[in-house]
């Protein structure tokens, strides 16, 4: 297998996936070289209009303006339903350091016929179009995760609906970011989000302009990852590579702390992650083993791993 060298984010136009299959073809194999060599990948042409991330972030931040005890009751209580509030410190996604420097919210899929905790969002009282924006976003979110899921496939040379197939019940999260200003110091080895890789297929990033998420390259060095015009980040995620017995990477990466005037600005982010159907058994795909390379993980539910994770976090 070749050695991941690359450093350099690739951009891959995804409007070419919507041709013959000789273009979809030619989509999946720029694909199949970032999420190899690299793990992320800036999209355009994703499908997901402008307007609505930019409605989306500004519904974002009038959330994250409502006074403390507004977001507090709607606090996010455990990792089998990961849903609302996260304060500032709470969360520690690098677990040998301090609480990550920013609060979250998380929400998912509904399912209108349900009252169980892991159907049913926490919304903030007197929020009607805070709940609509998000839903919306969520939906078009997952219309768009659809399509790369089916890119990834074909990449892997897989059925084209293998991926897709795996998470019929929506299990995706949307997490909203905010990063507050720095207004006194952090504490030794604190910054606004730590090291880590995403847990479960891909994520879809959207980044605001203050910049701070880095990427850790193969040799362990961090390379920066800005926002690009009308372009989504995406990157794979753990159970990405242990489908694919590593031919795709699940990079680590983190979120710096700013300095100089960045330092005293709000930073937001949007991320959109696919988790597949919890009972969903992660095997190696037949097309990423052989008798040379045997698969590298044992087989796990998507349920399982993701659990196993969270738990570790909070």
């Amino acid at each position: 297998m070749p050695v991941h060298t690359q450093t350099e984010i690739p951009i891959v136009d995804f409007a070419p996936f919507s041709g013959d299959a000789a273009d979809r073809q030619r989509v999946a194999e720029q694909i199949f070289q970032a999420c190899h060599r690299v793990g992320f990948l800036y999209l355009k042409n994703h499908g997901i209009p402008q307007a609505q991330i930019g409605q989306a972030f500004a519904r974002s931040r009038q959330f994250f303006d409502l006074p403390l005890a507004e977001k507090q009751a709607v606090a996010w209580s455990s990792e089998f339903s990961n849903r609302g509030y996260v304060g500032l410190e709470r969360e520690r996604l690098d677990e040998a350091q301090p609480g990550d420097l920013k609060e979250a919210f998380n929400l998912g899929k509904e399912a209108a016929d349900s009252t169980g905790p892991l159907t049913q969002n926490q919304w903030p009282a007197g929020q009607e179009p805070f709940r609509q924006t998000m839903t919306q976003f969520f939906d078009t979110c997952g219309t768009a995760a659809s399509r790369v899921f089916r890119a990834f496939a074909i990449a892997l040379q897989m059925p084209e609906s293998y991926i897709d197939d795996h998470h019929q019940s929506q299990g995706f999260t949307l997490r909203l970011l905010h990063y507050p200003p720095l207004t006194t110091a952090p504490k030794p080895g604190q910054i606004r989000a730590g090291a880590h890789s995403d847990y479960g297929t891909l994520t879809l990033l959207f980044q605001d302009d203050v910049g701070g998420l880095e990427v850790q390259t193969a040799s362990g060095d961090w390379k920066a990852a800005p926002a690009i015009a009308d372009a989504v980040l995406i990157n794979t995620g753990d159970l990405t590579q242990r489908w694919s017995n590593d031919v795709f990477r699940s990079t680590r990466h983190r979120v710096a702390l700013p300095s100089g005037e960045k330092a005293r600005r709000d930073r937001y982010s949007m991320a959109f992650f696919c988790q597949p159907d919890p009972k969903a058994e992660i095997v190696c795909f037949p097309t990423c083993h052989s008798a040379d390379n045997p698969p590298r993980y044992r087989p796990i539910t998507s349920g399982e791993y993701l659990l196993s994770r969270l738990q570790a976090t909070y």
